[in-house]
């Protein structure tokens, strides 16, 4: 994890003690979410916050791409997000990377300087 995230779990597991136990996201009563009760939350924040068509899961995807864009290679990216790497690269090339103009630019700079 980058040092920014580590930095705060490091600071809200300190503040939480260590009978807190392992769980970064709870639930308004304090307790580990259900996989149903983090669906219907989840789907509940995207409608206040008017987000459609997309799922918990394209965040991975999101990282993904922005891993990549980072200059991660593919073994990098998979172990991050938890992804195979035929995964990794399934994402990278059916969804993301083909949609960054930032890569086309630079494909032509190279083109153009060599």
């Amino acid at each position: 994890m980058g040092a920014p995230l580590k930095a705060r779990l490091d600071a809200l597991r300190d503040a939480r003690g260590p009978a807190a136990g392992e769980h970064i996201l709870l639930t308004e009563r304090g307790t580990a979410w259900t996989e149903s009760g983090f669906r219907a939350s989840w789907r509940k924040a995207c409608i206040a916050a008017g987000v459609e068509g997309v799922t918990f899961h394209d965040l991975r995807g999101t990282a993904v791409t922005r891993l990549a864009l980072a200059g991660a290679t593919p073994p990098e990216i998979g172990t991050v997000t938890g992804h195979s790497l035929r995964d990794v690269h399934q994402i990278l090339d059916s969804h993301y990377l083909s949609r960054d103009p930032a890569l086309a630019e630079s494909a032509i700079r190279k083109l153009e300087s060599g």
